[in-house]
């Protein structure tokens, strides 16, 4: 009889029915994606385990423990900056443009340095950070170390999942074959590739707001914020209310941040053009919506960055931070 492959173990954890089932703890789950990781798993493993995660929802310990095993392999240079904010962007856009986009560059060019993260292609109709800011004339970084210098010199940078890792972006492309997402559109998320103290979390199920914040608390992250955005990103939706759970030290809040918007509709793009985002920035073009939730994303950030007391205080500085920007520069 031939002797179980060692990644069966944690299959069997997860799949043993409904009396005998659990989910992984921390050490396993940091254990099961290292292994993934090192491809010292068979491809029906992968997609066994992948898809039971996805049925029985993931916990808070294994999205930190899949975290965890993918910061033990990443090329870090020898000196990492220092950065203020990690901001994630995994779900691409479908009504909307990608305004959180004008959010992380106000960010920036005031002080602040941003490392984004993130991928693309892997649902079909959307628009995607990447895409986005290369029409926009920014660099995308081919490597952890090119990324610190570039968040070094402007205050931010994208690193796209490849560069942090070439097997994540395999298996995050696996959605088509299995016709739904993975844990790896969740865990991606906290990576965090350089440490930063602050993380925003942007979700589209509001039931994975609980599995970031107590991934976060696991993983030991100071500053936190998640809510539910606009397609998934982090993108305050200004016409509703939004919920925002934030993680301070280890203390956990809960706020709700009002609607910016007298008018609650909010129709789709039809054309989706990312040349607009430029329009808006440099004052060619006006947009009440694209002003609200470009504003309104910066507030949630200001405040998780600790920079602000108050709602109110927050939406003033970021509204400021509009209002006196560098038309005539949007990338660096």
């Amino acid at each position: 009889m031939m002797e179980p492959h060692p990644f069966a173990k944690f299959i069997a954890i997860l799949g043993r029915g409904k009396t005998l089932s659990r989910a992984l703890d921390l050490e396993e789950a940091e254990q099961a994606m290292a292994m993934i990781l090192r491809r010292e798993v068979l491809p029906e493993q992968v997609g066994a385990f992948m898809m039971l995660q996805r049925y029985k929802e993931e916990e808070p310990a294994e999205i930190a423990g899949f975290a965890r095993a993918v910061r033990k392999t990443l090329r870090l240079p020898a000196q990492l900056p220092e950065v203020d904010l990690d901001w994630s962007s995994y779900a691409g856009k479908r009504r909307q443009l990608p305004w959180f986009l004008l959010s992380a560059l106000l960010l920036a060019r005031n002080g602040f340095r941003v490392v984004m993260h993130g991928t693309e292609g892997h649902t079909p109709g959307r628009v995607y950070t990447r895409d986005t800011l290369v029409a926009l004339g920014f660099p995308i970084a081919e490597s952890l170390s090119q990324a610190a210098d570039q968040v070094t010199a402007n205050n931010f940078t994208y690193i796209p999942l490849e560069v942090m890792s070439p097997r994540l972006r395999e298996l995050i492309e696996l959605r088509p074959v299995f016709g739904l997402r993975s844990p790896v559109h969740t865990f991606t998320r906290l990576i965090n590739p350089f440490n930063a103290p602050c993380v925003l979390q942007g979700i589209f199920h509001r039931g994975f707001m609980e599995t970031h914040l107590g991934a976060g608390e696991i993983l030991g992250i100071p500053h936190l914020a998640v809510f539910r955005g606009e397609g998934g990103e982090i993108e305050r939706r200004p016409n509703k209310p939004t919920e925002v759970w934030s993680l301070h030290n280890g203390e956990r809040e809960a706020e709700k941040w009002p609607v910016l918007l007298d008018d609650p509709r909010a129709p789709a793009d039809e054309e989706m053009n990312v040349e607009r985002l430029r329009a808006v920035w440099q004052g060619e073009a006006e947009d009440d919506y694209a002003r609200a939730a470009v504003t309104g994303t910066l507030a949630i950030a200001l405040k998780t960055l600790q920079k602000a007391p108050s709602q109110e205080a927050a939406q003033a500085m970021a509204e400021e931070m509009w209002d006196n920007r560098d038309r005539s520069r949007l990338a660096a």
